[in-house]
């Protein structure tokens, strides 16, 4: 027995060292770099127990979306550090462990997803587009990820540096290709990666591919492809450039629905644009500059930093992240501040009132706006009327505010929830693709013509979360477009005479106030996966009768009840609560699926009397959502204790 072995045995009888992550170092050294087995020695060395635990308790899973996880310890070795003798920015070498984002578990997944492919599509020549974001390791993941697909006999597309992760998925439609991999942990801290499947439609893979990718990538035991094809067999490898970037901006473009406003109002507006140093800087300056938008970009934010060293966090969901945005449009009295994220499929905003003061406003408020102004435009302009409303339709997520069913609904057009995921809600897409029979080459009028006469033509989708779509051509949220399509909405607004909260307003005074708050609580490593489990556990089993001074009237479990979408379809299984409470409030509880994190949504809502009333209802139901989320933490400390 070595060294490193006999100190890890003993730190198991000591209770130090879980026997699973005792199990998955021996599993991982069978086939370690020198560095690897370094870096594990270090750390036993050091008495790094609880780093050892979070790094090797478990193999990283591959869940429905693909893979996400640090990428960087939380202590880095000397051996990790390697020839970055500075100890700044990225490491050498990626984490080592069975549970980190590193080579290890990424040619684990793309073995098990490529193998799935090629026997999906026996008799063609399989191909996957693979793209990345500016995250540390994103590049070196990426270029892996094809010498894999090669060595499989699979072909590669690969864009030349940093790329969208919607234009990744437009990219896997346009170039015909059987799956696509985006690297990025989207808007996770700094020390994060991932690794996001996609699957012939453009689409993140669903059920029934992902439970079987799941299932080959569990049957593979090591990251190196154990016998590659021969020479002759092997797949090629091929850089994308201009033509695509092209192709995808072509089809933004074509979401701006009236041009014309546009260009009247578009000099009374200012904005300033920031990709907080993410993949926004390649497409969007050129959608807003190919309709003229008067804009800056925020300098010390333009170029793509895996270390995102101007935010705490690289999310557009937070103030703070827009605090450069904010400060320099104060500096040139601009209207707008809008934000992607570092995948660039995430866009926060803030907008100045009429007293110069701006306004983050939430992700359930900018969906609102996109999706009333979407659907006022295609009504004023006759392509929607009461004949075909109802063949239109508007998706967004169960945990999204209520507003976007009120004002679809007002309209007579349809509206679908989905979980959360921005899949469910472009799996409702090819459906809808599909009954009618497929897009082919018909403009984007001809296929809206073709989806109202045959199946349901698609106005908006979003998500609380800062994700929209406003069309088909994608099969993803899109930052991109959604920075387009707010400018446009903005345009409107003024040509109405009207800010962005004035317009938000009106739809208040309109359709009733609905509010919303999220709360979070982050538990991280084992430990906190553990209290997560347990957490959710225990609304199952003891469920509270009472919220904040509220008694519960009804709890739905969308784990185990049997739920249908307005389309008819059963909703799949998953681990969410939803709390009805007495007076209309709503509370959902659920894991997230991308951070160490259980979510805590809570939904408000009042009818409003007139334009006076408004602000008196705003600050009573703002107070009872903050009640609602005290009582919730006073809860959970005595749950998880």
């Amino acid at each position: 027995m070595s060294n490193l072995e006999s100190t890890i045995s003993e730190a198991v009888k000591a209770g130090k060292l879980w026997q699973s992550s005792a199990d998955n170092i021996a599993f991982l050294l069978r086939e370690a770099e020198d560095w690897e087995r370094a870096s594990i020695g270090e750390l036993a060395a050091a008495g790094e127990w609880t780093e050892l635990n979070d790094r090797f308790y478990q193999t990283l899973k591959f869940g429905t979306g693909g893979l996400r996880g640090r990428t960087i310890g939380k202590v880095v070795t000397n051996s990790e550090w390697g020839a970055n003798t500075e100890r700044r920015g990225a490491p050498e070498h990626p984490a080592a462990g069975t549970n980190a984002m590193n080579f290890f578990n990424i040619g684990r997944a793309s073995q098990g997803l490529l193998a799935y492919v090629r026997e999906t599509f026996p008799n063609e020549r399989t191909s996957i587009v693979i793209s990345h974001d500016t995250r540390y390791f994103s590049r070196q993941f990426a270029e892996f990820i094809a010498q894999t697909a090669s060595a499989m006999g699979v072909d590669a597309y690969l864009f030349p540096d940093d790329r969208s992760t919607p234009e990744l998925s437009f990219a896997v439609r346009y170039l015909n290709a059987h799956a696509g991999v985006m690297v990025t942990a989207s808007h996770n801290p700094p020390h994060d990666n991932g690794y996001k499947v996609y699957f012939r439609d453009g689409g993140q893979v669903v059920e029934p591919h992902a439970t079987n990718i799941i299932k080959k990538v569990q049957t593979i035991s090591g990251g190196k492809v154990a016998q590659p094809v021969a020479d002759s067999e092997r797949g090629r490898v091929t850089v994308v450039y201009e033509k695509l970037d092209k192709a995808y901006l072509d089809a933004v473009s074509a979401l701006v629905l009236n041009p014309q406003i546009v260009s009247e109002q578009k000099s009374r507006l200012k904005i300033v644009f920031t990709p907080i140093h993410g993949t926004g800087i390649r497409i969007t300056p050129g959608l807003l500059n190919k309709f003229g938008f008067n804009f800056n970009i925020v300098p010390e934010q333009a170029r793509g930093n895996g270390g995102f060293p101007t935010v705490k966090s690289p999310n557009p969901e937070n103030a703070e992240a827009l605090t450069l945005g904010i400060e320099q449009a104060r500096r040139e009295n601009a209207d707008l501040v809008l934000a992607t994220d570092p995948d660039a499929d995430r866009m926060g905003a803030a907008v100045r009132d009429r007293e110069g003061n701006y306004q983050v406003i939430t992700g359930n408020m900018i969906g609102s706006l996109l999706a009333a102004h979407r659907l006022e435009t295609f009504f004023a302009q006759g392509i929607l009327n009461a004949d075909n409303a109802a063949r239109a339709v508007l998706i967004k997520t169960f945990v999204t505010t209520d507003l976007q069913r009120a004002i679809a609904e007002s309209y007579g057009v349809k509206c679908v929830d989905t979980l959360t995921g921005f899949k469910y809600i472009c799996e409702k897409m090819k459906v809808y693709e599909e009954q009618a029979g497929g897009r082919g080459a018909l403009s984007a009028a001809e296929w809206r013509a073709r989806l109202l006469e045959r199946s349901s033509f698609y106005v908006f989708g979003g998500e609380e979360s800062h994700g929209y779509s406003g069309g088909d051509y994608v099969r993803d949220k899109d930052a991109n477009a959604a920075v387009l399509m707010f400018a446009e909405m903005a345009a409107y607004a003024a040509s109405q005479g009207l800010n962005v909260l004035e317009y938000l307003d009106r739809l208040y005074v309109r359709h009733g106030f609905y509010s919303e708050k999220l709360g979070t609580l982050t538990f991280e490593g084992a430990e906190g996966a553990a209290k997560i489990k347990k957490l959710l556990d225990s609304y199952k089993t003891n469920a509270p009768s009472a919220w904040g001074g509220r008694k519960v009237e009804r709890v739905q479990n969308f784990a185990e009840e049997t739920i249908f979408d307005a389309d008819g379809k059963e909703i799949p299984k998953e681990l969410m609560l939803l709390f009805y409470l007495e007076g209309g409030c709503r509370i959902a509880v659920r894991g997230s699926g991308t951070e160490p994190k259980i979510k805590y949504y809570f939904f408000g809502k009042s009818a409003v009397r007139d334009a006076a009333s408004l602000s008196a209802v705003k600050d009573e139901v703002g107070r009872e959502l903050e009640k609602l989320w005290t009582d919730t933490q006073r809860d959970v400390e005595q749950r998880v204790a």
